[in-house]
Parts: C-alpha cells; structure tokens; sequence
C-alpha cells in the first residue's frame, strides 16, 4: 500500500479522476439505498432483498469514502508544494 503514495505527481494528476469516481460511488450508493427503501416499503422484492439492497449500499458508500480520501491527499499535495 505504501507504493500509491510513492508517486506524487501521478497522484496530483489524478485530482478529477479519484473526485469524479468518488462522486459516481456516492450518487450508486444513494441509489441503492432508495431502491432497498422502496422495496421493504412496498413490501416486493426488486432483483435482491430490500436487506441486501442496503447493504450493497453500505459497501459502496464504504468504497467512496476511500476515492474520497485518495482525492483530499493529492488535492493537499498539490496545493502544498
């Protein structure tokens, strides 16, 4: 894991990319969790379980937060040096 960190100019590159994904995880996982809300309310099952649909939710809303990360580091970095 070290090795990411090693290439500062690669990760000051990346700014838009590592926002852009981080916002596209964020808006599915928004949208998972509507979906897993609709289905447990209307009480029908829309492809997965309203449980798995939150779920599934939780873990990309999880992965965003590591785009997220990886954005603020080099978005530092780059205003830093």
């Amino acid at each position: 894991m070290v090795r990411a960190w090693e290439d500062l100019e690669k990760m000051k590159a990346g700014i838009s990319s590592e926002g852009a994904w981080g916002h596209v995880l964020w808006i599915l996982a928004i949208i998972f969790a509507v979906l897993g809300v609709i289905a447990d309310a209307a009480n029908v099952k829309l492809g997965l379980n309203a449980c798995s649909w939150l779920l599934l939710a939780i873990v990309v809303a999880v992965l965003s937060v590591s785009s997220f990360i990886g954005w603020a580091v080099a978005w530092y970095l780059k205003t830093a040096a």
